[in-house]
């Protein structure tokens, strides 16, 4: 077992651990943290527990410091100077007519690196940019192109449900989703239905799949064979989350059309429920989008 204690540097951030080296640290506390981009100023999200070393990515960085009100003062500069590096990087974005669009600009918290975010449809040549940015801040520039998912993560926006975008919200990482989950689902295959602001899969697509899953284990599909109180029938329709289904049922020249719980009928033969159903191109291009994420 090894100490570790939880990070983020983002109000919605991951979260990164890191060896708490002995400090009183407690939740909610700020530190002082090395990491690959240089020293940072972070939130302690996880107080002080043990973990098991396999799940822990070796080695730890350490924390250099409890954050003082010095630290805080800085944190808050850096942040005050953030909103001049987007106005010079936007004036040189059109001094240069680069196709690309400034998201986000940070700076590291001992000043050594700006990081500048952008999304841009293809690759851009931004050395140009690079040099002169350079010039004007007199530090290490980095330029990164971030996707939609997180351009939208990062300038927070509504969904189609009226609350703030769960990326915004609560979810520090993206969770992977697919058109898979809108069909087991019985959702309607229309981009514009199950697509959210960025125009990808909706993340809320995998809170209920692993209870769609359980439920279609159990349930058959539709055209499956079962047998009934009043005949056996074919499975005409499903509603997985009542547990019903609706049976047609043919019986001397006649025709019933009924509805029976799951657990009141017997599964002679169970059709696929998962056959495939034609989709449109945008809805292709969605998957495929998904695909390369």
């Amino acid at each position: 077992m090894i100490e570790i204690i939880g990070i983020r540097f983002k109000p919605v951030g991951k979260i990164y651990y890191f060896d708490p080296c002995g400090l009183d640290i407690r939740k909610g506390m700020h530190v002082i943290v090395e990491t690959v981009r240089g020293i940072e100023y972070g939130t302690v999200v996880i107080g002080k527990k043990e973990m098991n070393e396999k799940n822990v990515v070796q080695p730890l960085k350490k924390v250099i410091r409890i954050a003082t009100a010095q630290d805080q003062k800085t944190y808050e500069a850096n942040r005050a100077k953030q909103k001049r590096a987007v106005e010079v990087c936007n004036e040189k974005i059109r001094a240069h007519d680069l196709k690309m669009k400034l998201i986000d600009v940070e700076y590291t918290f001992d000043g050594g690196k700006i990081l500048f975010y952008f999304t841009a449809d293809g690759r851009v040549d931004f050395r140009e940019l690079v040099k002169d940015l350079a010039s004007i801040f007199k530090t290490r520039i980095e330029l990164r192109q971030i996707g939609v998912r997180d351009e939208a993560k990062m300038i927070g926006s509504f969904g189609i449900c009226g609350r703030p975008l769960c990326c915004t919200e609560f979810l520090g990482e993206f969770i992977p989703v697919s058109i898979k989950m809108a069909k087991e689902q019985g959702l309607s295959l229309n981009p514009t239905k199950i697509s959210g602001t960025c125009g990808r899969l909706m993340c809320c697509l995998k809170y209920e799949q692993e209870a769609y899953e359980d439920l279609l284990k159990k349930t058959p599909g539709k055209g499956s064979l079962v047998q009934t109180a009043d005949g056996n029938g074919t499975i005409e329709s499903v509603n997985l989350l009542k547990g019903m289904v609706k049976v047609r049922i043919e019986k001397d020249k006649e025709v019933l059309l009924k509805e029976y719980s799951v657990d009141d009928i017997k599964v002679l033969h169970n059709a696929s429920s998962k056959k495939s159903e034609p989709i449109d191109e945008e809805v292709a291009k969605i998957l495929e989008e998904e695909e390369n994420l």
